[in-house]
């Protein structure tokens, strides 16, 4: 819960003058579900008003949306649905209890934050840490040694800091062996993790996931791989050990990215993108697309060539 003045001070603005600065507000919620302890937002000037029509405690619209509306239940922000998102975020983190369910398995060894949740199923070995107001969903396996920072939330089936695929061939008998994967996994604040999302440890160094980023339901990470701050990674995506993606880089839906390659900053590679190994794709704002991954321009032009012949 809190009050409408508390809501504006998060997010840095002001109340219009004359509003009731002690109004309670428990959630966020569609318009269509608001209820006097709601709080809603609205995008442009039509959602704002079926929003003040609507029994909503605290409304949240831009300054254009908002503009010649003089209901004092809206609260002018600059981007109603960021607000809207910083303030779920804020509420469900002030409710926030540490919580173990009966059936995960937690080594003595491990350190939990305040606030932070284990589902049912999940296994969390030895010399785990994992910060403040985390949420670790069901069946998530958490190998021995990985840090997880603050506000870290792990979907459903996880696996993170396992082995890495990495082998030592004998050229003369054919055979593989397990080269050392003895490094660790930091996984820094802020980080959200889909659901059966693999990351493997470092071979002796370390993966390491930066603040902000947000994966996706199946990706996979190989090791001693560094993604950096603010990064997004749609589903089934891979990435091969030892490669670097950069801070803000969007990667689309199955990309393959093969080793020691390198992903620069702001980089968007669209959807089924292929990134060689030991390629470098730079230029922030740059969208790469294809199999092997290409700038945008010479991808359409390689399919309109072939589409002539």
């Amino acid at each position: 819960m809190a009050k409408a003045g508390e809501i504006a001070a998060w997010l840095g603005v002001e109340l219009e003058p004359g509003a009731d600065v002690g109004v309670e507000l428990l959630a966020v919620s569609s318009i269509e579900a608001a209820e006097i302890s709601s709080i809603v937002f609205a995008t442009d000037g039509k959602n704002l008003a079926v929003a003040v029509d609507s029994a909503a405690g605290l409304i949240l619209a831009g300054h254009r949306a908002a503009e010649g509306v003089g209901d004092l239940r809206v609260l002018r922000v600059a981007d109603a649905r960021l607000a809207f998102a910083k303030v779920a975020q804020r509420l469900g983190a002030s409710k926030r209890v540490t919580e173990i369910h009966a059936t995960a398995v937690v080594d003595a060894t491990v350190t939990l934050g305040e606030g932070t949740r284990v589902g049912a199923g999940s296994v969390l070995e030895e010399g785990v840490t994992i910060g403040r107001d985390c949420e670790i969903g069901p069946r998530v396996v958490i190998y021995a040694g990985t840090r997880l920072g603050d506000r870290v939330n792990v979907q459903a089936g996880a696996v993170l800091g396992g082995k890495g695929f990495g082998y030592a061939r004998d050229s003369a008998t054919g055979e593989y062996t397990l080269f050392p994967q003895q490094g660790t996994l930091v996984i820094e604040d802020d980080v959200d993790i889909g659901a059966n999302t693999t990351i493997d440890r470092g071979a002796l160094g370390e993966t390491r996931i930066g603040a902000g980023s947000k994966l996706d339901n199946l990706v996979h990470i190989g090791h001693n791989c560094v993604i950096g701050r603010n990064v997004v990674i749609a589903a089934q995506t891979g990435i091969s050990g030892s490669s670097v993606v950069e801070d803000g880089a969007i990667l689309g839906g199955q990309v393959g990215i093969g080793e020691h390659a390198l992903v620069g900053k702001g980089v968007i590679l669209g959807g089924g993108a292929g990134v060689l190994s030991n390629k470098k794709m730079q230029g922030p704002g740059q969208v790469f697309w294809g199999r092997p991954a290409r700038p945008l321009k010479e991808y359409l032009r390689d399919l309109a060539s072939l589409k002539k012949r």
